[in-house]
């Protein structure tokens, strides 16, 4: 093991987690957004639109993210269409996240009681006070251990953003590895790169669920 080697490198391992980290974190936001939207969507059973995001689900969970990024990287240049690396990650993440977000959401939202939905229409709330003050906090208290193992998922999944070119750690690593050989140090660096991000986030969320079970929330 060469450790000078190691030194040598951190920095650039430094600059690639900031970025990895900085889309996904943009990527995550974004896919809650969208999928918040969709879970509404379906919960509603909204016409038409409920279709297309049944479809959006269906492609998206089904469609690996490094087919997605070819897609978006390589294939709308033909038609003219032409996306940085880094919005090319930013939109995958959030086409792949978004189905994942959305089922969380939906399950929380299934999870809350008809029967209190109409005891606030009874009390004479309005549709949009129902979800906002009703179904929204018990749907999110339900949601929160599958939206985190969701960002947790979403984190690892950047390690596919090197095929767009994009100086991400996996990028790093496998630079390395080709211009000095050194795999067991590079892939060393990447492995504690990734769980510096990682551990945090899964510390986290494991104290939130034991927070919420505790709670006694979505009984």
């Amino acid at each position: 093991m060469d450790i000078g080697f190691i030194v040598e490198y951190i920095p650039l391992y430094v600059e690639a987690a900031k970025l990895t980290l900085g889309i996904g974190l943009i990527g995550i936001a974004l896919s809650l957004i969208v999928g918040l939207l969709i879970a509404f969507i379906q919960y509603f059973k909204i016409p038409i639109l409920r279709q297309m995001a049944t479809g959006y689900i269906e492609l998206s969970r089904n469609t690996p993210l490094l087919v997605q990024l070819f897609f978006l990287y390589f294939g709308l240049p033909k038609v003219g269409i032409r996306i940085s690396s880094e919005g090319c990650a930013i939109i995958g993440l959030c086409f792949l996240g978004g189905s994942y977000m959305a089922e969380a959401f939906r399950s929380g939202m299934e999870s809350v009681e008809k029967g209190q939905e109409e005891s606030a229409f009874a009390l004479g709330f309005r549709k949009s006070q129902v979800v906002r003050y009703v179904i929204l906090p018990q749907a999110l208290s339900v949601s929160i251990p599958a939206l985190c193992a969701n960002m947790i998922f979403l984190i690892k999944e950047t390690s596919v953003f090197s095929v767009v070119a994009l100086a991400d750690l996996m990028y790093v690593a496998k630079d390395l590895i080709g211009l000095y050989y050194k795999t067991d140090e590079a892939l060393l660096m990447l492995v504690i790169a990734y769980l510096i991000i990682l551990l945090p986030i899964s510390i986290v969320a494991a104290i939130l669920e034991r927070r919420i079970r505790y709670a006694g929330f979505g009984n």
